[in-house]
């Protein structure tokens, strides 16, 4: 089950070898035609994720007793969310796909905001501009308890992983 997000991360382990992600990766033609705020929002989540994160594959290849760090591969394909988790040497982890179809709203009203978001910087709407990371925050919030919601019993995350791979995942699902 999903650790709540203040829940020490294995104080057992030494940290180089703690559950949490080490490298993400993102395939796919869109992320060369980002908009300036998902480009933004991708290096920081991705920078965020190798720095602090809770990521502890539940069900990894019998015989595996690694216990990370992670490399995780995030693509999509045919409408799923695929998740490729290898081991640092590169050898695989664990794939697990997860249907598109749950996070779809949340997915279209995220670029809603940063579209909202784009046009109030434009406009130099200081008020809008929070109001609108208000919003953000709150989606965020959501889309993170659907993902350990779907990710319960296969990987252990905190809120704060999830939000973060929400955002990669909106950035993976974004056709310029």
């Amino acid at each position: 089950m999903t650790q709540p997000p203040d829940a020490p991360l294995a104080p057992h382990l030494a940290p180089n070898l703690a559950p949490r992600l080490a490298r993400v990766l993102l395939d796919g033609e869109a992320l060369t035609r980002l908009s300036p705020i998902l480009e933004a929002d991708r290096a920081q989540a991705v920078a965020d994720l190798t720095v602090d994160s809770r990521f502890a594959p539940i069900a990894t290849k019998p015989g595996d007793t690694s216990q990370g760090p992670y490399e995780l591969r995030l693509s999509i394909w045919e409408g799923r969310l695929i998740l490729d988790v290898r081991h640092l040497d590169g050898s695989q982890a664990m794939t697990l796909g997860l249907a598109l179809g749950p996070l779809r709203k949340l997915i279209k009203d995220y670029q809603m905001l940063v579209d909202s978001h784009i046009k109030a910087v434009e406009e130099g709407r200081e008020a809008r501009i929070q109001a609108i990371d208000m919003g953000r925050r709150g989606l965020h919030d959501e889309a993170a308890a659907l993902l350990c919601n779907r990710l319960d019993g296969k990987i252990d995350i905190d809120l704060p992983t999830a939000r973060r791979l929400f955002t990669l995942v909106c950035v993976l699902h974004t056709r310029a």
